[in-house]
């Protein structure tokens, strides 16, 4: 299906697309290829408005719906996936979430500071032996002490973490109930006991801070648990829902920019005396590649629409979470094809790694990792598929 955008949300995708091609694009090459995270990105997206989109404009945000703040990671990843891979974790999986779940204290205290850029924002849920089970084999436990909870354990391939001021982080509180004794705190990475105990060098998302974090009898004050103690699950399926469909939108930015840069490419190499744009194998490949990425776009538009109309707390089963496993499944899908087939289109020179295409190619295989990965997926949606008709498995 065609999904039809309003005028205002054309307006912010063109505006957000310039601002990345005059400050964004330039960054990309050196972020690749030295694994640079520009100091200032988050100061400079703050203060140029980048930053709390979703946020009420009483609050200094811009009141954005979702679809439209993913249309501007849309037009973020056209130009540098990589800084939209700082961006989205900050913006969505931490301020999102504090926005959605949080007291107006709590909101009072912490969005101002990252809706300017002043606070880097990060979300702690894997961990080195909690990745797809993530709920059911998380180690981090946090253990009331007078007005503080004690956090002890490790999280593992954290966005941001390495530099993040402040980690939306998932604690075992009642580890008895299993998934249901989890809840959410706010960690100040000042506080004493936690520590970064390493930063990991990855084939993609070069220049994008991840890293394994330490807490290591670390206090959170009790002022600073989201929600409600052993309340955690709740946040955690609602956030991962908004996740795989906000996250989503980058990508088909990259794979909108590697169709382009396949085209101009392809009507520009020319072998056999003629543009290779001429050979109806490459036209089959530009071909495959236009209609998997539009298919893309509306399936993760009609997602994000849909987690616009969530109220407080839903999210984690009924349809909402079937359709975002399959925008994030489908999209997954599309970007590893859509990458694929622009470094072949290239040839020799896109499987040169300071190409564009092979940054876009090398960015993709976490497409079907991040936020549950593709198999996790599938069982949401075959699960879900069984429930919308009634029945049970045994």
């Amino acid at each position: 299906m065609q999904f039809d955008l309003t005028d205002e949300q054309r307006t912010i995708y063109d505006a957000a697309f310039r601002y990345g091609e005059a400050e964004l694009h330039p960054l990309f090459a050196r972020m690749d290829d030295d694994d640079w995270y520009p100091p200032q990105l988050m100061r400079k997206l703050g203060s140029d408005g980048y930053l709390g989109l979703t946020a009420p404009v009483e609050q200094g945000g811009a009141g954005m719906d979702l679809l439209s703040a993913g249309l501007v990671g849309e037009a973020f990843g056209y130009w540098n996936t990589n800084a939209a891979f700082i961006w989205g974790p900050h913006e969505n999986l931490c301020l999102n979430n504090l926005l959605r779940n949080g007291t107006p204290e709590q909101i009072a205290r912490f969005a101002p500071g990252l809706i300017s850029g002043e606070t880097i924002g990060a979300l702690g849920l894997t961990e080195p032996g909690a990745g797809s089970d993530a709920l059911g084999s998380m180690a981090l436990k946090a253990v009331r002490d007078g007005d503080d909870y004690v956090l002890n354990g490790r999280k593992m391939f954290i966005s941001n973490g390495p530099v993040a001021d402040v980690v939306l982080t998932y604690a075992k509180t009642d580890p008895a109930k299993g998934a249901r004794g989890i809840s959410a705190f706010m960690v100040e990475t000042d506080t004493p006991g936690f520590s970064v105990a390493q930063t990991l060098t990855k084939m993609g998302w070069r220049g994008c801070p991840t890293g394994e974090l330490v807490f290591d009898d670390v206090r959170v004050p009790a002022a600073n648990l989201l929600g409600a103690e052993n309340g955690g699950v709740g946040i955690v399926m609602s956030g991962l829902d908004i996740e795989r469909a906000f996250l989503g939108l980058p990508y088909i930015g990259a794979a909108q920019r590697c169709l382009d840069l396949s085209l101009d490419y392809a009507a520009t190499r020319r072998q056999f005396g003629r543009a290779i744009g001429t050979f109806q194998m490459i036209q089959s490949h530009l071909a495959e590649m236009a209609v998997a990425i539009e298919s893309a776009r509306s399936y993760n538009y009609q997602a994000l629409a849909a987690c616009d109309a969530m109220n407080r707390g839903d999210g984690g089963r009924g349809s909402i979470h079937r359709l975002c496993a399959g925008a994030v499944l489908h999209g997954a899908a599309m970007i590893a094809r859509v990458t694929d087939l622009a470094v072949q289109i290239h040839g020799g020179s896109g499987f040169v790694w300071e190409t564009e295409v092979n940054r876009h190619y090398r960015n993709a295989r976490i497409a079907s990792l991040g936020g549950g990965t593709t198999e996790v997926r599938k069982i949401i949606i075959a699960e879900e598929l069984f429930r919308a008709r009634g029945l049970k498995l045994s």
